[in-house]
């Protein structure tokens, strides 16, 4: 990559750099400056066939075998039967056109430009056009993400030095393998169109794999990107129009809400059992700069440089950013994140006001894992 490009980079994610660097915890900024510098200024997860991380973690082996932990041991047996099989249990069968409105993948109002002029002036056919490409981006965000998940739960399988949660993760590592299998399906065979990773969840997966401790690996996984996970699926999930999507989606709800459930159960104790102040503040600011970068994902560059990157230019973050946009941004995401951190104690005063200016503490009093259920969720009209 020439230097004229990497300066380029640097300057168009210029916002992001200041925003870690803004809350003034040094240890936070020094685990995220190289994963930022790989997403954001190399983009190493653009334009390449795969990437390669150096990884290091200790691994965790109980020689004690001791099964003391019940409420992980029930999640572990309600993993055992709930397993499903992509390729027998769902109807691959299922006829998806993108030009069927009566079955379509999503409304119009999920582009960013419905209602100005310049989406008026395109015909019925251009706007299914783009729906289909938001649609495709949307769940290649969701496989790249799974991806990572997959990887993180074989780390956080060894690390976790809990018989039970090793046990649990063992079947979150045959969950995310099926996930990754069952996304890729549909965009391949059914969509037949996939995007590259976002910057900003690339640097969010090269940040949490690349971290030696295994509970930011839990809260990085478990309860952000899993939590995200669990709103944008269920949203998904109400507007969609389209059968198989909407049957996909239902299977990997259920799966989610394990994880979740098994990433509070986890930091919970090990936030219960003593961590310093300096430790608690550092995951406490840790866990908001993923939830900005969460936030700046559903910006969706690689869509606009497809479509709109001739017509826009500065106009279209502020444009994704509008309060509407936000509105649906905030119920798909936080919803289900803020509630956990609170319920974990990496919600506290002095952090607060930042997700306040960004008006997401309203999530903050709703229900948290565990009990919140899976059926919950599936059945969600709020």
């Amino acid at each position: 990559m020439s230097l004229a490009t990497l300066l380029e980079n640097m300057k168009a994610n210029g916002g992001a750099f200041r925003d870690a660097a803004s809350r003034g915890n040094l240890a936070v900024l020094k685990s995220m400056l190289g994963p930022a510098w790989r997403g954001f200024v190399k983009q190493e997860g653009k334009g390449h066939a795969d990437s390669a991380l150096s990884v290091t973690h200790d691994v965790h082996f109980d020689w004690q075998y001791d099964r003391d932990r019940p409420e992980m041991a029930k999640l572990y047996e309600a993993a055992k039967v709930s397993q499903w099989n992509a390729s027998l249990d769902v109807d691959w069968t299922t006829d998806v056109d993108p030009d069927n409105l009566d079955r379509a993948l999503l409304p119009d109002s999920y582009v960013p430009v419905k209602g100005m002029p310049i989406w008026e002036r395109l015909t019925r056919k251009e706007k299914n056009t783009q729906v289909h490409a938001m649609t495709s981006w949307m769940l290649s965000q969701f496989l790249h993400g799974e991806q990572g998940a997959l990887f993180a739960a074989c780390q956080v399988t060894t690390a976790v030095p809990w018989l039970d949660g090793k046990l649990y993760g063992s079947t979150q590592v045959v969950d995310e393998g099926r996930h990754v299998e069952v996304f890729h399906g549909y965009l391949t065979n059914k969509l037949e169109k996939r995007y590259d990773i976002n910057d900003n969840l690339y640097v969010i997966i090269d940040a949490l794999m690349s971290d030696s401790r295994w509970d930011v690996k839990f809260l990085g996984m478990q309860i952000m990107i899993e939590g995200l996970a669990l709103g944008a699926f269920g949203t998904l999930r109400q507007i969609t129009r389209e059968p198989l999507l909407k049957n996909i989606l239902k299977f990997v709800i259920t799966d989610e809400a394990r994880h979740v459930h098994y990433g509070v159960l986890s930091i919970q104790e090990f936030i219960q059992q003593g961590i310093s102040e300096r430790e608690r503040r550092e995951r406490e600011d840790w866990a908001f700069e993923v939830a900005l970068l969460l936030r700046n994902r559903f910006l969706a560059h690689e869509f606009y440089d497809e479509f709109y990157a001739h017509a826009m230019t500065r106009e279209w973050d502020t444009m994704v950013m509008r309060p509407e946009m936000m509105t649906l941004f905030r119920k798909t995401m936080f919803k289900r994140i803020i509630p956990n951190l609170k319920r974990i104690g990496l919600l506290s005063d002095r952090v607060r006001p930042h997700y306040e200016e960004h008006g997401l503490l309203q999530w903050e009093n709703g229900r948290a894992a565990p009990e919140l259920s899976a059926q919950d969720l599936i059945d969600d009209r709020d």
